[in-house]
């Protein structure tokens, strides 16, 4: 096998899963019907061509594993929100994994260090925002194109609260807040959303204690004419930031207020179709954490897990898109 980080011809050529004893399967596991369908979902080449200029080249001493197959065990570490211990073990015990990554149990399996390093890699370039990029470019290549409206929307994405660790505090760059009667130590992940297509094309991370509006500007393309937002964007119009932009705000009511409101009256219609406009902002965080399972932070500060959001997004976009009608 070479390991000179070139295109692994075998991730190329679509036999991933065409070994004689691989077919002669009566069923397919949950797993594997998932791989595959990421398999060609996945723009790969296009991924691999926005890190290759940062993956060390082959040269004196160890030679580095092959590109496509260190982001693809990335991806599956992603699947499935493992630990980098927790993917080396699956490399192990998975046949369909090495299947997917185009390694052989017979072969050398990239240990905890080198996936480790791998991710740092990208940490390091602030790779993940690229990578969402090179996604959201493939699926308007595709048909898939940003159309001129956008939902914009936070979640919380919880931390250790414990000061039970090495450095005996809670982490610095992570906050805690209050939303309705509970309160929640952690960060927020803050998407745009194109309101046709449900597509994340922007996203940013603050501590969990930041307010929604303040990071509204972070999350408009540009080309939008119309702008949706929960009551928790009320004053966005009047922000410095946002007095130039030429959108029309569509900021739900208060909820107290709503409550008042005839239901057949026209305002409450209007608000009415506002959240159902709104509600495709769920989907790409019902993907981030029910599929994902990226319900809590993996990593200490934010740049770490903003890295890992960016390229969760991104495929989380994969699969909203999937049979969606492009052109």
């Amino acid at each position: 096998m070479n390991w000179d980080g070139a295109t692994h011809p075998r991730l190329h050529e679509g036999r991933l899963f065409s070994d004689l004893e691989y077919q002669g399967k009566k069923r397919k596991t949950r797993r594997e019907l998932f791989l595959e369908r990421m398999d060609g979902l996945i723009p790969w080449q296009k991924l691999e061509g926005r890190i290759h200029p940062f993956y060390p080249k082959a040269g004196r001493g160890r030679r580095p594993y092959p590109l496509p197959v260190m982001l693809r065990i990335h991806c599956v570490q992603l699947f499935y929100n493992l630990s980098d211990p927790g993917m080396e073990d699956l490399l192990y015990e998975s046949d369909p994994v090495r299947r997917f990554v185009g390694l052989k149990l017979t072969g050398p399996l990239p240990d905890e260090t080198t996936i480790l390093n791998f991710r740092h890699l990208l940490e390091k370039h602030n790779l993940g925002q690229g990578l969402l990029e090179e996604i959201n470019a493939h699926l308007e290549s595709q048909g898939l194109k940003l159309r001129e409206g956008t939902i914009v929307d936070a979640t919380i994405i919880e931390a250790p609260s414990s000061t039970k660790n090495r450095n005996q505090e809670r982490d610095p760059e992570m906050h805690q807040t209050r939303k309705g009667n509970q309160w929640h130590f952690g960060m927020k992940a803050h998407i745009g959303v194109d309101s046709e297509t449900g597509i994340v094309h922007s996203m940013s991370t603050t501590a969990a204690n930041a307010h929604d509006v303040t990071e509204t500007r972070h999350l408009l393309h540009g080309g939008e004419t119309v702008v949706w937002g929960d009551a928790g964007y009320q004053g966005v119009h009047r922000r410095e930031e946002n007095l130039e932009l030429e959108v029309e705000w569509r900021v739900a009511m208060r909820p107290g207020r709503r409550r008042k409101l005839e239901p057949d009256s026209a305002v409450a219609l209007v608000e009415k179709a506002k959240a159902s406009v709104r509600a495709k902002v769920e989907h790409p965080f019902q993907r981030l954490k029910r599929q994902f399972g990226y319900w809590k932070v993996r990593y200490r500060g934010l740049a770490k897990n903003t890295e890992r959001l960016a390229l969760l997004f991104g495929l989380g976009n994969l699969l909203i898109a999937e049979g969606q009608p492009r052109g």
